[in-house]
């Protein structure tokens, strides 16, 4: 792909553990300001006692009662990170509303809290088909996706893509395509992760010597062609690997096919923002690369999230660094259910 057509950034913003909005983010990661909290056990009847949570963030109280009565947290959570970034640019809202706006939200799974609510219900009411019907529509993958289109009128395409913490890559790779073909004019692609009792004992399950604390939120991006006079980036190139077991194989000839695709080399890349929860593996592949690296460990383990945080992240610490101008960044995951990620940036 020609640099000369790579799509742009052209807006981005968070819900986050450091708040609602851009600015919250921008401030609380150049703050690094600890986020982590003690946990109601009568809100929040899990394993946990402490986890990073959006501040006392509701569907109903960041969009109001009307329509958010049965809405699960990872939806309200995606609809309100939409919002706040068509809302923090009103002049570029015609242009990422409306026939020709797409949306891409990347995930895990959905809410899983949402999806084993209703299974227990179907097993423990009176009967089984005793259910609250209101409440089903949370248990599909693309939800959150769907809602954020119905609440803000995006009538373009419209895709979930299940990955992981690859998923925020995946979820940009997806809207570039959709740019690129013609099937859109803009694409909010991002990706959404929410903390629940459900996600913390699947994770417990699942968990090895991992003892991080759960993190939550939602990062957007708004992507379009190049030529506007609103970029922040350029998407270069954003390339995927998969591996067996051992990770740094993949991940290294990842990095190095997005930087070929991109036509840059090491000694132009200004920051790295790695996923960190990879092990000391992802640190060996990207050493070198970069001297400016986005610490987001304040916020938690946002899994499915995560990439999109990161580039979120980047874009944040570029906004007050007049050195990024110009260079590129590095942005990679690591699943480890076999799949690695990684896109290249060149910031404005």
């Amino acid at each position: 792909m020609s640099t000369a057509t790579a799509p742009v950034i052209t807006a981005w913003s968070a819900v986050s553990p450091y708040g609602v909005g851009r600015a919250a983010f921008v401030d609380g990661l150049h703050a690094r300001t600890a986020t982590a909290t003690e946990l109601d056990k009568q809100v929040w009847a899990g394993p946990d006692d402490t986890a990073c949570l959006v501040p006392d963030f509701t569907a109903a109280g960041a969009l109001g009662k009307k329509g958010t009565r049965s809405m699960d947290r990872a939806t309200g959570l995606a609809v309100a990170a939409v919002g706040r970034m068509l809302d923090d640019q009103p002049a570029g809202r015609e242009t990422a509303t409306g026939d020709h706006a797409a949306l891409v939200l990347g995930t895990t799974t959905g809410s899983a809290q949402s999806m084993m609510d209703f299974t227990r219900d179907s097993l423990t009411s009176e009967k089984p088909f005793f259910v609250d019907p209101s409440r089903f529509p949370n248990t599909v993958m693309n939800c959150a996706a769907g809602q954020c289109a119905i609440w803000h009128q995006l009538r373009g395409p419209n895709a979930t893509v299940a990955g992981g913490r690859v998923a925020g890559l995946h979820a940009l790779n997806y809207g570039r395509r959709l740019l690129l073909t013609g099937r859109a004019n803009t694409a909010l692609c991002g990706a959404v992760e929410e903390y629940s009792a459900a996600r913390a004992w699947l994770h417990r399950i699942g968990a090895t010597t991992d003892t991080a604390v759960l993190g939550e939120g939602c990062a957007m991006l708004q992507v379009e062609h190049s030529g506007s006079d609103r970029a922040l980036a350029d998407v270069l190139s954003v390339e995927f690997g998969a591996f067996a077991t051992d990770y740094r194989d993949a991940l290294r000839a990842c990095v190095r096919r997005a930087l070929d695709r991109s036509g840059t080399t090491a000694a132009d890349v200004w920051a790295v923002s790695p996923c960190g929860t990879a092990g000391p593996g992802e640190a060996e592949v990207l050493a070198g690369y970069g001297g400016v690296r986005p610490d987001l460990s304040s916020i938690g383990d946002t899994a499915g999230a995560a990439a999109a945080m990161q580039i979120a992240a980047v874009l944040a610490l570029a906004e007050r660094d007049r050195a990024a101008a110009g260079r590129t960044a590095l942005v990679t995951a690591v699943d480890q259910e076999g799949v690695v990620g990684c896109t290249v940036l060149r910031l404005h």
